[in-house]
Protein backbone atom coordinates (compact mmCIF):
# COMPACT_ATOMS: atom_id res chain seq x y z
CA UNK A 1 0.00 0.00 0.00
CA UNK A 2 2.83 2.33 0.81
CA UNK A 3 4.30 1.70 -2.62
CA UNK A 4 1.01 2.44 -4.36
CA UNK A 5 0.57 5.62 -2.30
CA UNK A 6 4.06 6.71 -3.33
CA UNK A 7 3.24 6.30 -7.03
CA UNK A 8 0.05 8.37 -6.72
CA UNK A 9 1.89 11.08 -4.88
CA UNK A 10 4.66 11.07 -7.46
CA UNK A 11 2.10 11.32 -10.21
CA UNK A 12 0.40 14.21 -8.50
CA UNK A 13 3.74 15.95 -8.04
CA UNK A 14 4.52 15.44 -11.70
CA UNK A 15 1.19 16.96 -12.74
CA UNK A 16 1.74 19.85 -10.33
CA UNK A 17 5.23 20.38 -11.68
CA UNK A 18 3.80 20.67 -15.17
CA UNK A 19 0.89 22.89 -14.18
CA UNK A 20 2.83 25.42 -12.11
CA UNK A 21 5.12 26.59 -14.96
CA UNK A 22 2.09 26.75 -17.23
CA UNK A 23 0.30 28.94 -14.70
CA UNK A 24 3.36 31.11 -14.28
CA UNK A 25 3.73 31.39 -18.03
CA UNK A 26 0.09 32.35 -18.35
CA UNK A 27 0.58 35.01 -15.67
CA UNK A 28 3.66 36.35 -17.41
CA UNK A 29 1.85 36.58 -20.71
CA UNK A 30 -0.96 38.49 -19.05
CA UNK A 31 1.53 40.75 -17.30
CA UNK A 32 3.31 41.50 -20.56
CA UNK A 33 0.16 42.71 -22.30
CA UNK A 34 0.93 46.25 -23.28
CA UNK A 35 -1.38 49.22 -23.02
CA UNK A 36 -2.36 50.89 -26.28
CA UNK A 37 0.00 53.74 -27.11
CA UNK A 38 -0.49 57.32 -28.20
CA UNK A 39 2.46 59.54 -29.13
CA UNK A 40 3.05 63.24 -28.46
CA UNK A 41 5.88 65.54 -29.52
CA UNK A 42 7.20 67.05 -26.28
CA UNK A 43 7.29 66.33 -22.55
CA UNK A 44 4.78 69.03 -21.50
CA UNK A 45 2.24 67.39 -23.82
CA UNK A 46 2.97 64.04 -22.18
CA UNK A 47 2.26 65.59 -18.78
CA UNK A 48 -1.01 67.13 -20.00
CA UNK A 49 -2.27 63.98 -21.71
CA UNK A 50 -1.41 61.74 -18.78
CA UNK A 51 -3.62 63.88 -16.55
CA UNK A 52 -6.52 62.87 -18.81
CA UNK A 53 -5.82 59.24 -19.75
CA UNK A 54 -4.48 58.09 -16.37
CA UNK A 55 -3.41 54.46 -16.54
CA UNK A 56 -5.49 53.61 -19.61
CA UNK A 57 -2.82 54.47 -22.19
CA UNK A 58 0.93 54.46 -22.61
CA UNK A 59 1.89 58.00 -23.64
CA UNK A 60 5.05 58.00 -25.77
CA UNK A 61 7.08 61.17 -26.36
CA UNK A 62 9.23 61.88 -29.40
CA UNK A 63 11.46 64.56 -27.92
CA UNK A 64 13.70 63.25 -25.17
CA UNK A 65 15.09 65.19 -22.24
CA UNK A 66 17.58 67.83 -23.36
CA UNK A 67 16.71 67.52 -27.06
CA UNK A 68 16.32 70.68 -29.14
CA UNK A 69 13.16 70.93 -31.30
CA UNK A 70 15.03 73.19 -33.72
CA UNK A 71 17.51 70.46 -34.65
CA UNK A 72 15.61 67.32 -33.66
CA UNK A 73 16.07 64.22 -35.80
CA UNK A 74 14.02 61.25 -34.56
CA UNK A 75 15.73 57.94 -33.92
CA UNK A 76 14.49 54.67 -35.38
CA UNK A 77 13.09 53.77 -31.95
CA UNK A 78 11.01 56.94 -31.86
CA UNK A 79 9.72 56.34 -35.38
CA UNK A 80 8.86 52.74 -34.53
CA UNK A 81 6.97 53.86 -31.41
CA UNK A 82 5.02 56.30 -33.52
CA UNK A 83 4.21 53.71 -36.17
CA UNK A 84 2.85 51.38 -33.47
CA UNK A 85 0.76 54.11 -31.83
CA UNK A 86 -2.97 54.52 -32.27
CA UNK A 87 -2.62 58.28 -32.66
CA UNK A 88 -0.13 61.13 -32.85
CA UNK A 89 -0.95 64.39 -31.08
CA UNK A 90 1.31 67.08 -32.43
CA UNK A 91 1.89 70.48 -30.85
CA UNK A 92 1.35 72.14 -34.21
CA UNK A 93 3.67 74.57 -36.03
CA UNK A 94 6.91 72.79 -35.06
CA UNK A 95 8.77 71.98 -38.31
CA UNK A 96 9.98 68.50 -37.32
CA UNK A 97 6.39 67.32 -36.81
CA UNK A 98 5.46 67.62 -40.49
CA UNK A 99 8.67 65.87 -41.52
CA UNK A 100 7.94 62.97 -39.18
CA UNK A 101 4.36 62.59 -40.41
CA UNK A 102 5.64 62.32 -43.97
CA UNK A 103 8.13 59.63 -42.93
CA UNK A 104 5.68 57.35 -41.16
CA UNK A 105 2.52 57.89 -43.21
CA UNK A 106 3.29 55.09 -45.67
CA UNK A 107 4.03 52.59 -42.90
CA UNK A 108 0.99 53.47 -40.81
CA UNK A 109 -1.61 55.18 -43.02
CA UNK A 110 -4.26 54.53 -40.36
CA UNK A 111 -2.47 56.61 -37.71
CA UNK A 112 -4.85 59.24 -36.37
CA UNK A 113 -3.42 62.76 -36.32
CA UNK A 114 -4.48 65.59 -34.02
CA UNK A 115 -3.25 69.18 -33.70
CA UNK A 116 -3.43 69.97 -29.98
CA UNK A 117 -2.96 73.72 -30.54
CA UNK A 118 -6.02 73.99 -32.77
CA UNK A 119 -8.14 76.94 -31.67
CA UNK A 120 -5.34 78.69 -29.75
CA UNK A 121 -4.90 82.39 -30.54
CA UNK A 122 -1.49 82.18 -32.17
CA UNK A 123 1.29 84.75 -31.98
CA UNK A 124 3.30 85.59 -35.10
CA UNK A 125 6.44 87.59 -35.80
CA UNK A 126 8.41 86.67 -32.68
CA UNK A 127 11.03 84.79 -34.68
CA UNK A 128 11.60 87.57 -37.23
CA UNK A 129 14.50 90.00 -37.21
CA UNK A 130 14.19 93.68 -38.04
CA UNK A 131 13.91 94.08 -41.78
CA UNK A 132 12.79 90.48 -42.35
CA UNK A 133 10.35 89.73 -45.14
CA UNK A 134 6.61 89.30 -44.74
CA UNK A 135 6.90 85.49 -44.89
CA UNK A 136 9.23 85.38 -41.87
CA UNK A 137 7.22 88.02 -39.99
CA UNK A 138 4.09 85.87 -40.37
CA UNK A 139 5.79 82.76 -38.97
CA UNK A 140 3.80 81.27 -36.09
CA UNK A 141 5.37 81.10 -32.65
CA UNK A 142 5.07 77.36 -31.79
CA UNK A 143 5.58 77.62 -28.00
CA UNK A 144 1.86 77.46 -27.24
CA UNK A 145 2.32 75.28 -24.14
CA UNK A 146 4.08 78.08 -22.22
CA UNK A 147 0.68 79.53 -21.37
CA UNK A 148 -1.71 78.06 -18.82
CA UNK A 149 -4.63 79.51 -20.75
CA UNK A 150 -3.43 77.86 -23.94
CA UNK A 151 -2.95 74.57 -22.12
CA UNK A 152 -6.62 74.62 -21.13
CA UNK A 153 -7.47 74.62 -24.84
CA UNK A 154 -4.80 72.03 -25.62
CA UNK A 155 -6.15 69.77 -22.86
CA UNK A 156 -9.65 70.18 -24.30
CA UNK A 157 -8.36 69.13 -27.73
CA UNK A 158 -6.63 66.11 -26.18
CA UNK A 159 -9.77 65.12 -24.29
CA UNK A 160 -11.88 65.29 -27.44
CA UNK A 161 -9.24 63.28 -29.32
CA UNK A 162 -9.26 60.54 -26.67
CA UNK A 163 -13.07 60.34 -26.77
CA UNK A 164 -12.79 60.00 -30.54
CA UNK A 165 -10.19 57.24 -30.22
CA UNK A 166 -11.68 55.44 -27.23
CA UNK A 167 -15.36 56.40 -26.72
CA UNK A 168 -15.98 53.50 -24.32
CA UNK A 169 -13.93 55.32 -21.64
CA UNK A 170 -15.45 58.77 -22.16
CA UNK A 171 -16.72 58.99 -18.58
CA UNK A 172 -13.29 58.19 -17.15
CA UNK A 173 -11.61 60.80 -19.34
CA UNK A 174 -14.31 63.38 -18.61
CA UNK A 175 -13.81 63.11 -14.85
CA UNK A 176 -10.04 63.42 -15.08
CA UNK A 177 -10.29 66.27 -17.61
CA UNK A 178 -12.62 68.23 -15.31
CA UNK A 179 -10.23 67.81 -12.38
CA UNK A 180 -7.27 68.89 -14.50
CA UNK A 181 -9.05 72.00 -15.79
CA UNK A 182 -9.83 72.99 -12.21
CA UNK A 183 -6.14 72.66 -11.33
CA UNK A 184 -5.24 74.82 -14.34
CA UNK A 185 -7.67 77.52 -13.24
CA UNK A 186 -6.07 77.48 -9.78
CA UNK A 187 -2.58 77.68 -11.31
CA UNK A 188 -3.59 80.59 -13.56
CA UNK A 189 -4.97 82.48 -10.56
CA UNK A 190 -1.78 81.83 -8.59
CA UNK A 191 0.44 83.01 -11.45
CA UNK A 192 -1.71 86.09 -11.99
CA UNK A 193 -1.40 86.96 -8.30
CA UNK A 194 2.38 86.44 -8.31
CA UNK A 195 2.88 88.52 -11.45
CA UNK A 196 0.39 91.32 -10.79
CA UNK A 197 3.13 93.62 -9.40
CA UNK A 198 5.22 92.91 -12.53
CA UNK A 199 2.78 94.20 -15.15
CA UNK A 200 4.74 95.89 -17.94
CA UNK A 201 8.11 94.52 -16.75
CA UNK A 202 10.64 93.19 -19.26
CA UNK A 203 12.72 90.04 -19.22
CA UNK A 204 15.44 88.69 -21.50
CA UNK A 205 15.62 85.31 -23.23
CA UNK A 206 17.91 83.93 -25.90
CA UNK A 207 15.17 82.28 -27.96
CA UNK A 208 11.61 83.71 -27.82
CA UNK A 209 10.08 80.73 -26.01
CA UNK A 210 7.92 82.67 -23.53
CA UNK A 211 5.83 84.82 -25.86
CA UNK A 212 2.50 83.35 -24.75
CA UNK A 213 3.46 83.51 -21.08
CA UNK A 214 4.33 87.19 -21.52
CA UNK A 215 1.03 87.87 -23.29
CA UNK A 216 -1.01 86.26 -20.51
CA UNK A 217 0.47 88.36 -17.73
CA UNK A 218 1.31 91.66 -19.38
CA UNK A 219 5.07 91.18 -19.62
CA UNK A 220 7.58 92.20 -22.29
CA UNK A 221 9.88 89.55 -23.76
CA UNK A 222 13.23 90.69 -25.19
CA UNK A 223 14.65 87.92 -27.38
CA UNK A 224 18.38 88.16 -27.97
CA UNK A 225 18.34 85.84 -30.97
CA UNK A 226 14.88 85.29 -32.50
CA UNK A 227 16.38 82.86 -35.02
CA UNK A 228 18.41 81.01 -32.41
CA UNK A 229 21.70 81.82 -34.16
CA UNK A 230 24.87 83.55 -33.06
CA UNK A 231 24.45 87.32 -32.88
CA UNK A 232 26.26 89.93 -34.91
CA UNK A 233 27.90 92.94 -33.24
CA UNK A 234 24.98 95.10 -34.34
CA UNK A 235 22.44 92.65 -32.89
CA UNK A 236 24.28 92.55 -29.58
CA UNK A 237 24.42 96.33 -29.35
CA UNK A 238 20.70 96.63 -30.13
CA UNK A 239 19.69 93.93 -27.63
CA UNK A 240 21.80 95.41 -24.84
CA UNK A 241 20.37 98.88 -25.45
CA UNK A 242 16.80 97.58 -25.42
CA UNK A 243 17.29 95.52 -22.27
CA UNK A 244 18.91 98.41 -20.43
CA UNK A 245 16.31 100.95 -21.48
CA UNK A 246 13.53 98.57 -20.41
CA UNK A 247 15.28 97.87 -17.08
CA UNK A 248 15.21 94.10 -17.64
CA UNK A 249 16.35 92.47 -14.40
CA UNK A 250 16.18 88.77 -15.26
CA UNK A 251 17.42 86.66 -18.14
CA UNK A 252 15.88 83.22 -18.60
CA UNK A 253 18.42 80.72 -19.86
CA UNK A 254 17.78 77.24 -21.28
CA UNK A 255 20.88 75.25 -20.39
CA UNK A 256 20.58 72.61 -23.13
CA UNK A 257 19.29 74.88 -25.88
CA UNK A 258 20.71 78.39 -25.57
CA UNK A 259 23.99 79.63 -26.95
CA UNK A 260 26.97 80.42 -24.70
CA UNK A 261 26.86 83.83 -26.33
CA UNK A 262 23.77 84.61 -24.25
CA UNK A 263 25.88 84.65 -21.11
CA UNK A 264 28.42 86.93 -22.76
CA UNK A 265 25.72 89.38 -23.86
CA UNK A 266 24.22 89.37 -20.40
CA UNK A 267 27.54 90.51 -18.95
CA UNK A 268 26.71 93.85 -20.60
CA UNK A 269 23.04 93.79 -19.59
CA UNK A 270 23.62 92.84 -15.97
CA UNK A 271 20.43 90.82 -15.47
CA UNK A 272 20.13 87.91 -13.07
CA UNK A 273 20.36 84.58 -14.92
CA UNK A 274 17.60 82.07 -14.13
CA UNK A 275 17.81 78.61 -15.64
CA UNK A 276 14.55 77.27 -17.06
CA UNK A 277 13.42 74.34 -19.17
CA UNK A 278 10.07 74.99 -20.90
CA UNK A 279 10.32 71.50 -22.41
CA UNK A 280 10.45 69.74 -19.04
CA UNK A 281 7.82 67.18 -18.00
CA UNK A 282 7.31 69.18 -14.79
CA UNK A 283 5.40 71.80 -16.75
CA UNK A 284 3.55 73.19 -13.73
CA UNK A 285 6.80 73.56 -11.78
CA UNK A 286 8.41 75.42 -14.66
CA UNK A 287 5.53 77.90 -14.92
CA UNK A 288 5.82 78.65 -11.21
CA UNK A 289 9.61 78.89 -11.45
CA UNK A 290 9.39 81.52 -14.18
CA UNK A 291 6.71 83.54 -12.38
CA UNK A 292 8.55 83.52 -9.05
CA UNK A 293 11.79 84.60 -10.73
CA UNK A 294 10.02 87.57 -12.35
CA UNK A 295 8.35 88.54 -9.07
CA UNK A 296 11.54 88.36 -7.00
CA UNK A 297 13.34 90.66 -9.41
CA UNK A 298 10.58 93.26 -9.56
CA UNK A 299 10.55 93.96 -5.83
Amino acid sequence: MAKIHYRKTAGMLLVSALLIPAALLSGCIGHQEQKPAVTVSIQPQKYILEQIVGDKWDVKCLLGSGANPESYDPSMTHLLNLEMSKAYMRVGNIPFESAIINKIHNNNPGLRLYDTSEGVALITGTHAREGAGEEVAAEVDPHTWTSVRNVKKMASNMYEAMVDIDPSNKGYYARRFKTFIQSLDSLDMALDSILRPCRGASFVVWHPSLSYFARDYGLHQIALSPEGKEMSVEDISRAVETARSDSARVMFFQKDADSRQAQTVNDQIGARVVEINPLDYDWKGEMLNIANAMASDSQ
